[in-house]
C-alpha cells in the first residue's frame, strides 16, 4: 500500500492542483453568465446569489433587443432608479459595436498574421533581421499604449483617420505584427531545410515551396497564432477608446457605457453584453481546437 502511495502520490497532487485551479479560473466565467439572468434586486444581494430562482431575460432584451418592448422596459427601469442617461443608448448599438469588432478584428488580424508569416520567413531562413533587431520588434509591443495614444490621435486627426475602420485596422495591424513575427518564426524554424531543398530539386519555384510546403506543416502554428491575436484585438480598449467617437465603437468600447456614476455600475446589462463578447471567441476556438492542440504542441519533439 505504501509503494503504491508513493507512486501516484505525485500525480493525485497534480490533479488535485489543476483541478482546484480550473474551479478558481472558470468561477468569473460562471459569475458573468449567472449574472446575466438575474434581475435588477439580486445584483448586489446579500449573501450573494450564484443562480437566480427568478431567472429572466430581461438584460439580454435591453442589451441586444430591437423591440419597442426592450426600449419601454429600459425607460422603466431608467425611471424606477434614476438613471435617465440610459435612455439615450439605442438598444442595435450593440449589434451595430458587434459589426465592427467582427469588421476590425479580423481584418487586423488577417493582414499582421499574413506579413507576419512572410516576414517572419524571411527572418527565419534568409536573416533579414538580426536579433537585435528582432528584440527591438518585441520592444516596440512592450510600449504602453497610453504613451502613443496622443500623439496617433492628433496625427490621425489631420490624416481624417478618426472614428473609421480603416484607422483602428491599422493600429491594430502595426501593435499585433510583433506578436505574429514571433510565434510563426519559432514554427517554421522546426520546419527542416531539407524539405525545402528535396522541393526545389523537385522544380518548385520559391512560392511554391512556401505555398505547398511551409504553409501546410505549420498551419496549425499559424492557426494559434491567429486566434492569438484575435483575442488581442478583439478586447483592446484604450486605443479603440480614443480612435472611435461615434461610427465605429466596438464592443468593449459600448461595454464601458453601462457604468452607472450615481447608482453604480448595471451589472445585468453588463453582463448580458460581456457573454456577447465572449461567446464568438469560444465558438472560434471550438472550431479550431484540433489545430490549437497541434500548435500549442508543435515543436516539442526535438529532431
Amino acid at each position: 500500500m505504501s509503494r503504491k502511495w508513493k507512486r501516484w502520490r505525485f500525480p493525485a497532487f497534480r490533479y488535485t492542483a489543476l483541478i482546484a485551479w480550473a474551479l478558481i479560473a472558470s468561477f468569473p466565467i460562471f459569475w458573468i453568465f449567472s449574472t446575466s439572468f438575474k434581475p435588477d434586486y439580486e445584483w448586489h444581494a446579500w449573501p450573494p446569489i450564484y443562480w437566480s430562482d427568478n431567472a429572466t431575460l430581461e438584460n439580454y432584451n435591453l442589451v441586444w433587443g430591437f423591440t419597442s418592448t426592450g426600449k419601454a422596459l429600459a425607460q422603466k427601469y431608467d425611471e424606477k432608479a434614476g438613471q435617465a442617461r440610459y435612455e439615450t443608448l439605442p438598444m442595435n448599438k450593440s449589434w451595430v459595436a458587434l459589426g465592427n469588432s467582427l469588421l476590425t478584428s479580423m481584418i487586423a488580424t488577417f493582414f499582421s498574421v499574413l506579413f507576419g508569416t512572410l516576414l517572419a520567413y524571411g527572418v527565419s531562413r534568409y536573416r533579414i533581421l538580426s536579433d537585435i533587431r528582432m528584440f527591438q520588434l518585441l520592444v516596440l509591443r512592450m510600449i504602453p499604449p497610453i504613451v502613443i495614444a496622443a500623439p496617433i490621435t492628433l496625427y490621425y486627426s489631420w490624416i481624417h483617420l478618426m472614428d473609421t475602420v480603416t484607422g483602428l485596422v491599422i493600429v491594430y495591424f502595426i501593435t499585433t505584427l510583433p506578436y505574429a513575427v514571433w510565434m510563426t518564426k519559432s514554427f517554421i524554424d522546426e520546419v527542416p531545410l531539407e524539405m525545402e531543398h528535396a522541393a526545389e530539386i523537385l522544380g518548385a519555384s520559391r512560392w511554391q515551396t512556401i505555398w505547398e510546403v511551409i504553409l501546410p506543416l505549420v498551419r496549425s502554428g499559424i492557426v494559434a497564432t491567429f486566434l492569438f491575436i484575435l483575442i488581442l484585438t478583439w478586447s483592446e480598449y484604450l486605443l479603440s477608446f480614443l480612435l472611435s467617437k461615434v461610427d465605429v465603437v466596438t464592443l468593449p468600447v459600448q461595454l464601458s457605457k453601462y457604468e452607472g456614476s450615481t447608482e453604480g455600475r448595471v451589472y445585468g446589462h453588463q453582463a448580458a453584453l460581456a457573454v456577447g463578447i465572449t461567446l464568438p471567441l469560444m465558438i472560434v476556438g471550438i472550431f479550431i481546437r484540433k489545430h490549437l492542440v497541434r500548435g500549442f504542441s508543435f515543436g516539442m519533439v526535438k529532431r
